[in-house]
């Protein structure tokens, strides 16, 4: 059974989310406030976390959590489910490395397909490698048995939606992958300024290893293609 974690401060909402996902199957735990959750966390991690921005006296407390997950773990399918909707904050949630970021008018149906297509995805990790275990281009190394990128044999420290990302532009350098294809390979279903703020991340993650990185090239109104140096 699959076990995920709700960081929400508003008692109705949490508990409302809770019976909806247990009626689905899975195995819910509930929390208020950052702490809490932090506590629960360091004893076990969930298989999934769904976490609101603002926690009780921490305006962006969410912000924080997600950061101390993604911290904890590379892998950690994170959501974030929020009534913050400016595109500062889906930008800022996004580059701390969640996979996904909602707004609480969010149907159920669609919060559970979201759920359900990142869980499909972590099972594809675990249960096969992809086709080109070792992937070289360049300076950029991919090994897709330990979900791993490098760059001048230096990690670079992606989310999984980040390293499927890359590996989609990288196992054909010079063709363009459209924001559909992008999605199509990291198993997500978001918007396309969704991938664009994914796409900013992975270039700056490349730039804080090598300030000359310039790889990832924007092909307006078609994607995005990756270029060996």
């Amino acid at each position: 059974m699959k076990r995920i974690a709700i960081v929400e401060d508003e008692a109705a909402i949490r508990e409302n989310y809770k019976d909806v996902l247990q009626q689905q199957g899975y195995s819910v735990q509930a929390y208020a406030n950052r702490p809490a959750a932090m506590i629960a966390f360091n004893a076990r991690l969930p298989d999934l976390a769904i976490i609101d921005i603002g926690l009780e006296h921490e305006i962006d407390g969410g912000f924080t959590l997600c950061q101390s997950l993604r911290a904890m773990s590379s892998s950690l399918p994170i959501i974030f489910l929020t009534a913050r909707d400016s595109d500062f904050d889906t930008v800022c949630g996004l580059r701390l490395g969640a996979d996904d970021y909602l707004t609480k008018d969010v149907s159920f149906p669609h919060l559970l397909a979201r759920i359900a297509a990142l869980f499909r995805r972590s099972e594809l990790i675990g249960s096969s490698p992809i086709e080109d275990n070792l992937l070289e281009r360049g300076h950029l190394t991919i090994d897709g048995n330990r979900i791993q990128v490098y760059w001048k044999s230096l990690p670079i420290e992606l989310t999984v939606t980040e390293f499927w990302m890359v590996h989609a532009m990288a196992k054909h350098p010079g063709h363009v992958r459209s924001r559909q294809d992008l999605m199509q390979e990291a198993k997500i279903y978001v918007d396309d300024s969704t991938i664009t703020s994914h796409v900013k991340r992975i270039r700056k993650k490349f730039i804080a290893i090598d300030t000359e990185f310039d790889c990832i090239d924007t092909v307006y109104g078609m994607g995005y293609r990756w270029d060996n140096i």
